[in-house]
């Protein structure tokens, strides 16, 4: 900047009181729109709440027997089908009746046990026991089919342990291979921690495209965008202030569900540093925030601006890792996860959340991210200034 060193700064001065006010009417015009608040308050609070209420355990599944023994055995074997995991729905009378009842969404599991079962496990005869299981849900049903496959199977052990009269204090003194795990940051395997955090981070994805898009998109709406365009505002402190009044109040939607939501209501651990998630957080709505901004240039009114952000919201989402494990997806789509934001916003977020991870763990990811965010918000900012510079 040349010139004389006072005026430069009474340049600069002014440069930054535009921003600041301009910053300012953002806040105030978002606060006078009572649908943006209210969709805000759901998707933070209520959203988050619901998706930690949402388990993919198997809880209380339903089985109906088919029992055709009627014997001691067959009744021990089913008593080891109860909760938490299942849940006895009733006996059926022949096989087409348990075979409705799947079809019809009224049980998950049909476990099916043959005339002579008590007789052929005295005699120690081989015997067979059918579980017929609703896949239509693969995740319960590979979970029930899992879980019945180990009931059975310690049945069957236990029967023949002691058809060979070996007890449990035999057992002690045989040579076994014991399996002991250890699960870390979340030993109790509780969805309650990490379903609320994935639905929190996909929340921050939403509103950094939709906001920002909604905000340059309402001045086209009311006519305002031409009266912008004319005051002595550049098209930088015209845009900036929507993505800097729109980052705070998704920051503050943030804190809002990290501290009355998953800390207060589902005692979820925030083991790392909370300066650095915000700090990634911020990093990451302006990233995507360059999204929204191209978006606002392609759309006349907020329908079209949603229709197109769902358009780019949905590969993202679903090549980040929130819905679909990584490790289950095809090679050509787990290369194309690196461009996604989201994926390294979800390693960030669990690894300090969750993990207690710093910069010396996350520093790939960070860099991932802000290379992505020079690229994307630089994207947007020179599609705006070209439409509208």
């Amino acid at each position: 900047m040349n010139g004389d060193p006072a005026e430069n700064r009474a340049r600069l001065y002014l440069w930054w009181s535009r921003l600041a006010a301009m910053t300012a009417k953002e806040l105030i015009q978002f606060g006078r729109d009572t649908l943006l608040l209210v969709a805000i308050a759901y998707l933070f609070v209520f959203d988050t709440y619901m998706a930690g209420n949402v388990s993919m355990q198997l809880n209380h599944a339903v089985v109906v027997v088919h029992d055709a023994d009627h014997s001691a055995a067959s009744r021990e074997l089913i008593y080891h089908f109860r909760p938490p995991h299942f849940r006895l729905g009733g006996e059926v009378q022949d096989h087409r009746a348990g075979q409705r009842l799947l079809d019809q969404g009224q049980a998950l599991v049909v476990l099916d046990i043959p005339p002579h079962f008590e007789r052929d496990i005295l005699q120690g005869k081989p015997t067979d026991v059918q579980v017929q299981v609703d896949a239509s849900n693969t995740v319960l049903g590979f979970l029930a089919s899992s879980y019945a496959a180990q009931i059975i199977g310690q049945y069957g052990f236990d029967q023949a342990l002691a058809r060979l009269g070996v007890t449990e204090h035999s057992m002690q003194n045989v040579p076994i291979i014991q399996s002991q795990h250890r699960v870390w940051y979340n030993p109790n395997q509780r969805d309650a921690w990490f379903m609320p955090i994935a639905e929190l981070l996909t929340v921050i994805t939403i509103m950094a495209i939709m906001l920002p898009a909604a905000a340059a998109v309402r001045e086209k709406e009311r006519g305002t965008i031409e009266q912008l365009l004319v005051s002595p505002l550049t098209p930088i402190q015209i845009l900036l202030p929507k993505v800097i009044a729109m980052s705070l109040v998704i920051l503050l939607g943030t804190a809002v569900s990290l501290f009355f939501v998953l800390r207060g209501i589902f005692d979820v651990p925030m083991k790392g540093s909370l300066v650095l998630f915000f700090a990634v957080t911020t990093l990451y709505t302006f990233t995507t925030a360059g999204l929204g901004l191209y978006i606002a240039t392609l759309s006349r009114n907020l329908a079209q601006a949603a229709m197109l952000a769902i358009l780019v919201l949905m590969p993202m989402i679903f090549l980040s890792g929130a819905w679909t494990p990584p490790e289950a997806m095809p090679a050509g789509m787990r290369e194309a996860m690196f461009l996604s934001p989201l994926y390294h916003f979800i390693e960030m977020g669990y690894g300090i959340l969750l993990k207690g991870a710093g910069l010396d763990v996350l520093w790939d990811s960070l860099l991932s991210l802000v290379l992505l965010g020079i690229v994307i918000f630089g994207f947007g900012v020179w599609r705006f200034k070209r439409q509208f510079g």
